[in-house]
């Protein structure tokens, strides 16, 4: 029987365990609840409180904090904290994202006056079991604690099973249990991987078998297979960026991303052709994947409607490997776990075709669109030209398009700033625009599944905050109606001199991908005067919010850009350490005309109305 420290308590117990697993901030809204354990958190030291305005926001942080580092944590208090968070843990939970969500009950006394006499205090819900339901849904464990002799098997149960599924988990902790003593904490959490049997080699070995298969039965014109490869979110997920860089190397087999993977290696490989997002892909990258290719081969991919850009379903010439099982055409293999597919398909494919022997260099053939291969449009290369032009005198009085911000970006990330970035982008048009940036492996983070609108402005606070990538500055890309969902998180940014760059993009204040889904045909009529009545926002003057939340010691400042000479001019600056702008935070308002979008929606909307 393991003895009870009485220098141990519950408190100091989740506190250990949260810093042992590399947890360097906790984020969250305090309650009267949770005072208790960020007192201890405080006094052990290991783990930053990261108080953030809205619990939305505090699970925003945290679920980039994760996807960076590997877990995050926030904590609520009960009920209208943890509603609160409710969102952000659904998102993690569709998004495979390992998320410790710590809910601050009532005390046990006061559950047995409800239960008693029926007296309900601050917070509390006539049905007990609420909160503990509700988390039910979007964790893969819910734990309530309300005995502190359990308190250490409750709580390495939920870390075990957040570490092993990658989803979030549920701590619901009464308030007076957290200064109760309980046993030290013992052997260390680690994640419970599945085993691999001699039953998971058989099937490995056939799921192999069958991608070899489809491979030799769709071979290019010229008699030689033409596979490509989509790497997809649980190559970050299971952190197999590593294994795949060995596989394209090894074979030679060009891979595109997901969006949600976008990034999870160097996207300046010589294999790397781009983001592959259905109807809203690069034209080349579009032409190579569904036209160049004879078969596509999809290691960690999700199926999602964003994914697919449009897509309904995939083709029997695709392999999907994702969730734990491996879909070959109309064949499906369970039980195969990415972490041994991808060394063992290299191993098949270099046996097959030798080392090297799928290298393809398509750009030679019928889509070589614009020349060599420093061009592909993996970053939108292809406009490289029109930038280094683009301080000419008439080009400068330009106004502003989606696809000349983000082209400038581009150039200004890859050729201009010595600083490291994060891209956070958010859902919708910004999320579309920042696709086709060239970034390094880790440089962008989004929220592809759930899009959750705002979500980027919380998720900055995480992405800089986390150890591993701590000095990239973020830079967020944002709506302006998804910043108006969640425009407080910008004081987090303020409070702990984060020095971010956040665009808003407004584009005449209203929701422009809304307007794209319901009634593209808007887009197709350049003098239409109004779009549909409900997606029409209160504009704001969104740059001027930076003097709200600047303080003596915490600067902050606002831009307003609308031209290409003025987006130029603070590029500039943000290249210069000594430069004010960059003391903190900068809330950059872009402004953009209503009918403007991303060439990349071009095919939602009527042909007449392309932008050209």
């Amino acid at each position: 029987m393991t003895a009870i420290n009485p220098e141990c308590t519950v408190a100091r117990y989740l506190a250990l365990r949260l810093a042992e697993l590399g947890i360097t901030h906790l984020f969250g809204v305090p309650g009267n609840h949770l005072g208790p354990f960020l007192t201890t958190l405080r006094a052990e030291g290991d783990i930053e409180w990261v108080g953030t305005p809205t619990e939305g926001g505090a699970g925003q942080a945290a679920d980039a904090y994760a996807r960076i580092h590997g877990i995050g944590a926030a904590a609520v208090t009960y009920s209208v904290g943890a509603f609160n968070l409710l969102n952000a843990c659904g998102g993690a939970y569709v998004e495979q994202v390992p998320l410790v969500a710590v809910n601050a009950s009532p005390p046990y006394e006061q559950w047995q006056n409800y239960r008693a006499v029926g007296l309900l205090t601050s917070h509390m819900s006539p049905r007990p079991e609420s909160n503990l339901d509700v988390y039910r849904q979007v964790t893969v464990d819910a734990q309530a604690i309300s005995n502190p002799g359990l308190a250490p098997g409750q709580i390495d149960a939920a870390l075990t099973a957040c570490l092993s599924e990658r989803r979030p988990v549920y701590l619901e902790v009464m308030e007076d249990l957290w200064d109760e003593p309980c046993p030290e904490p013992q052997a260390p959490i680690v994640p419970r991987e599945r085993p691999f049997s001699g039953r998971s080699q058989t099937m490995l070995d056939k799921a192999v078998q069958a991608v070899l298969t489809l491979v030799e039965e769709h071979p290019g014109p010229d008699g030689r297979p033409r596979p490509v490869v989509w790497a997809g979110e649980e190559i970050d997920r299971f952190r197999l960026g590593g294994q795949l860089i060995d596989l394209v190397e090894a074979t030679g087999v060009p891979f595109c991303t997901t969006v949600g993977a976008k990034a999870v290696v160097d996207e300046d490989l010589p294999q790397f052709h781009g983001v592959y997002n259905g109807g809203a892909s690069h034209p080349d990258v579009h032409a190579v994947f569904k036209d160049w290719a004879t078969c596509r081969i999809g290691l960690g991919a999700w199926s999602t409607s964003k994914n697919l850009g449009g897509e309904q379903s995939v083709g029997d010439d695709w392999v999907m490997a994702a969730r734990g099982g491996v879909s070959v055409g109309t064949s499906y293999f369970p039980d195969v776990q990415l972490t041994q597919l991808l060394p063992a398909l290299q191993d098949a494919l270099v046996k097959a075709y030798g080392s090297g022997g799928l290298a393809a260099d398509y750009y030679a053939e019928s889509y070589a669109h614009h020349g060599p291969r420093e061009n592909r449009p993996a970053g939108l290369e292809h406009h490289r030209a029109s930038l280094r032009s683009s301080r000419s005198p008439h080009r400068r009085a330009e106004r502003l398009t989606y696809d000349a911000v983000f082209d400038r970006i581009n150039h200004f990330l890859n050729h201009e700033t010595r600083e490291d970035w994060t891209v956070v982008s958010d859902a919708a048009f910004s999320l579309i625009g920042s696709m086709n940036l060239s970034l390094p492996a880790g440089g962008f983070l989004s929220q592809v599944s759930w899009l959750s609108i705002g979500w980027s402005v919380g998720a900055a606070t995480g992405a800089a905050l986390a150890p591993e990538r701590g000095d990239a500055r973020p830079m967020v890309f944002v709506g302006d109606g998804a910043f108006q969902e969640t425009c407080q998180e910008l004081s987090t940014h303020t409070r702990h001199g984060l020095r971010s760059v956040v665009f808003v993009m407004d584009n005449g204040h209203f929701y422009g991908v809304e307007q794209m889904l319901v009634h593209p045909a808007y887009y197709a009529d350049q003098d239409a005067a109004d779009p549909d009545f409900y997606n029409v926002l209160h504009p704001w003057h969104y740059d001027r919010l930076a003097d709200v939340f600047a303080g003596k010691h915490t600067p902050a400042n606002g831009a307003t850009v609308a031209h290409t000479a003025e987006l130029d001019d603070l590029l500039d600056r943000l290249t210069d350490p000594a430069d004010p702008l960059n003391a903190g935070p900068l809330l950059v308002r872009v402004r953009l005309h209503r009918h403007d979008y991303p060439r990349a929606m071009a095919y939602k909307v009527p042909k007449s109305a392309h932008i050209p």
